[in-house]
């Protein structure tokens, strides 16, 4: 059976071609699958039939109609997974630091997307498949909370909380040095430079925006409590960077060595989508972040 998804690109996204921006936000849906559906008519931008190479911009408006039973690429796997929450709508995961989000072009299995197929099929039903639906991301190294629609009315509902800036997320991060501040906004535009495949400062980037609070002083580092207002790739790391306290973990931004990235998203609240309660929920740090605390 054919579902609309009514798709708000955010400005955050970059020009990617439409077929690898589908792709993403389709993880479940075999790359095959969502090329016939641009090829048939069945995905349109801003009104429009666009081919697989066009380049998705901030603003656009993408109309997609899919059958999520179809075309799968998803691989359901039985790996542990950390449930924080779960109801009819929706399920609440606690994200290991290490685990993808979902399936990539170099990693098919092992993912957050890949368990939750298992989880949310293998239990004793009469209801059809539960595809999960992602709505936001966390980075592979990054632990923490992660909410999953799983319904397509959950996900188009929950999405649009995301765009108008309803849902807050916050994360803990320990970083190198002593931060003098007791609070503080960082603001610096965020781009990705070509010629070096990489996320950035960079003057013609996209605006990012950064709050930040004391946590805990340590010898020669700071306990930080981090809340992106904007949400552009790699935007925490790259903002600690920028002020001179890498995230511990980060070597490529100057942070030492250590066994994991510092960064736990702790915190995250928004209105459900069946009765448009705010819900909240807290994850505790995780052990392996905790050790990075002991002189």
């Amino acid at each position: 059976m054919l579902t609309t998804f009514r798709l708000n690109v955010f400005e955050r996204v970059g020009k990617i071609r439409l077929e690898d921006f589908l792709c993403e936000q389709f993880g479940i849906l075999s790359r095959m699958y969502l090329r016939a559906l641009i090829r048939d008519g069945k995905v349109e931008v801003n009104g429009r039939h666009e081919n697989a190479g066009y380049r998705v911009r901030g603003g656009d408006f993408i109309e997609v109609e899919a059958d999520m039973s179809r075309g799968t690429s998803m691989v359901a796997e039985d790996i542990p997974l950390a449930i924080v929450f779960e109801d009819r709508e929706i399920v609440v995961v606690n994200k290991p630091a290490g685990m993808l989000v979902h399936p990539s072009n170099r990693e098919k299995t092992g993912t957050l997307l890949n368990a939750l197929a298992h989880y949310l099929n293998d239990r004793t039903s009469t209801d059809a498949s539960i595809r999960p639906g992602l709505i936001h991301r966390l980075d592979k190294d990054t632990s923490g909370l992660i909410v999953v629609a799983k319904t397509p009315a959950a996900h188009r509902i929950l999405a649009r909380h995301f765009m108008k800036k309803r849902v807050e997320k916050r994360y803990i991060a320990l970083v190198e040095g002593i931060v003098e501040q007791e609070e503080g906004m960082i603001e610096a535009p965020i781009g990705r430079h070509a010629e070096l495949k990489h996320w950035s400062v960079k003057h013609d980037g996209k605006h990012s925006e950064t709050r930040f609070w004391i946590r805990k002083r340590y010898r020669d580092r700071t306990l930080l409590e981090l809340e992106p207002i904007t949400g552009r790739t790699n935007q925490l790391r790259i903002h600690c960077e920028l002020i001179g306290h890498p995230i511990v973990g980060d070597v490529k931004r100057g942070g030492r060595e250590f066994a994991r990235l510092c960064l736990h998203a702790h915190k995250l609240a928004f209105p459900h989508p069946s009765s448009g309660d705010r819900v909240e929920f807290v994850s505790a740090m995780p052990h392996d972040l905790g050790f990075a605390l002991k002189p």
